[in-house]
């Protein structure tokens, strides 16, 4: 496993050596290297991009396209194909901007899961409103899994009506849930419906093929996976840049401005005005280096180990935590086999089937409470809703505790998680 031979890179754990973080879905720790690359910029190199023709100004510009085609290539991209955003909630704003609002017909269906993060509800909200449109969601299963996009009829099968465009994350960021994204992009493909995939909670865990996936749109960001804060990227297909006009008009992203007219840049210069986060681009394409020595197959094998430890240790009598199967009173939504226990996990069963985190709630214990006693012990995790109330609300639940894996958790770590955990629930039961 990786665990403790990772966690000597990441400078926090020297501050805080009793550090158990196990909140790495909201934001992922930062390797020393990504330190140093950002420290590189601004101490060695520090100037504007795309403008200077002395050396500083280029060696920083041969830095962040060099970050574009770095992360290209971890997409399997065209560097091209790459725009440079803050974050994913700014590159789904930007899809819903720049192309949604200019190719989308009057009175659109535009088609979401239930499980969404906010960042990829709200602004299909205010798009559907504008032009009269409708959201259709889709419901998850008793695994946690998007069942009725792999009907027979295709994307339309369960569905009260055709979509014309789909957003949906490649992993729940409450149910861990991996969705099958291949295949469901491949059925919307058979009925002509674009596809965005918000792969946030995917990036930094699973391989990730742009071009086998065949989305039209995803969007990630750089902190969930060791990099800086405020620099994310947007993957818009070359095939569907040419319908895309810029949002945020300015410097760079122009070809020539006269008095009255203006022409713009190509991509993805032209969706980039004014000066960007430089140093976030570099910083994110070190990240990108470090987990792709690491190797996305080790760190999926890694915390899968680790994901099964946790259900298991919450699932173990002798913890004296089982498992309840508590929800919707009907039809209850991924419920969990045993209806006489305490705790209740959210999500697939299914070990392959679940990436990164795992979600769960105690009865007669409120998971703010939970955190609030798992912090006294220097263990991080989150609680509350997660930035997903809808499925928060399908699932008949005000908010769960939620523990997140990455490359510097150890199994000693998801020991302490649990010895921690029982000491809560008896404070409270």
């Amino acid at each position: 496993m990786l665990g403790n031979n990772i966690k000597k890179q990441f400078p926090i754990f020297k501050h805080h050596p009793q550090l158990v973080y196990l909140d790495s879905a909201a934001t992922a720790l930062k390797p020393q290297c990504v330190l140093d690359a950002i420290s590189d910029y601004y101490t060695k190199y520090s100037a504007n991009i795309h403008r200077g023709i002395y050396s500083l100004s280029e060696k920083a510009t041969q830095e962040y396209e060099d970050a574009r085609a770095e992360i290209a290539k971890f997409l399997n991209a065209d560097p091209e194909e790459i725009v440079f955003v803050k974050n994913a909630t700014e590159g789904i704003n930007l899809v819903a901007h720049v192309w949604a609002r200019r190719n989308l017909k009057e009175a659109c269906t535009i088609g979401l899961s239930i499980a969404e993060h906010h960042s990829n509800i709200v602004p299909w909200q205010q798009l559907v409103k504008e032009k009269n449109g409708e959201l259709v969601y889709l419901d998850v299963d008793d695994n946690g899994e998007l069942s009725p996009l792999l009907s027979k009829e295709g994307v339309g099968g369960g569905l009260p009506k055709k979509i014309d465009f789909l957003a949906l994350a490649h992993v729940s960021n409450v149910l861990g849930t991996i969705n099958p994204i291949k295949e469901i992009i491949s059925q919307a493909k058979k009925q002509n419906v674009p596809v965005l995939i918000d792969a946030a909670q995917s990036a930094p865990h699973i391989p990730i093929d742009v071009k086998e996936l065949d989305c039209d749109f995803l969007v990630f960001s750089g902190h969930k996976l060791g990099g800086p804060t405020g620099i994310g990227v947007l993957y818009i297909k070359k095939e569907t840049a040419h319908a895309v006009e810029p949002f945020i008009t300015g410097g760079s992203m122009i070809r020539e401005v006269t008095k009255n007219e203006s022409t713009w840049n190509t991509m993805p210069w032209k969706l980039e005005a004014g000066t960007p986060h430089i140093a976030g681009a570099i910083g994110l394409a070190a990240a990108v280096r470090f987990v792709k020595d690491i190797g996305l197959d080790n760190i999926k094998n890694h915390e899968e180990k680790l994901l099964k430890l946790l259900v298991d240790g919450l699932r173990n009598n002798s913890l004296q935590l089982p498992l309840e199967a508590r929800g919707r009173e009907e039809n209850s939504s991924i419920r969990s086999s045993d209806d006489s226990n305490e705790v209740f996990i959210f999500g697939p069963e299914e070990s392959e089937k679940r990436s990164s985190c795992v979600s769960f709630t105690v009865k007669g214990v409120h998971p703010h409470d939970i955190a609030q006693v798992l912090d006294e012990d220097t263990i991080a995790v989150r609680a509350g809703h997660h930035c997903a109330m809808p499925l928060h609300t399908y699932l008949n639940i005000s908010a769960t505790a939620r523990a997140s894996v990455w490359v510097y958790n150890t199994e000693e770590d998801i020991a302490k998680f649990l010895q921690s955990l029982e000491r809560a629930v008896k404070k409270f039961i």
